[in-house]
């Protein structure tokens, strides 16, 4: 019984440390979330498109290699 007791203060006393912690935290204002955002859809597509072309040229090498 003891033992269930020290796991619950020690939760307890977890999630009180983390509540202050994320009161020390600077949250991003909504233009802010908005650009970060953009930035990374964009970094996504352009990365996309570049493993993309990449597998497509690469592949087409190793079928001529092949054959």
């Amino acid at each position: 019984m003891k033992k269930i007791k020290d796991a619950i203060a020690g939760l307890r006393t977890f999630i009180e440390e983390v509540r202050i912690e994320l009161k020390k935290c600077t949250w991003p204002n909504r233009s802010e979330l908005i650009d970060s955002t953009v930035v990374v859809i964009v970094s996504v597509v352009l990365v996309s498109l570049f493993v993309g072309v990449s597998d497509f040229v690469l592949s087409n090498l190793l079928r001529l290699v092949i054959h």
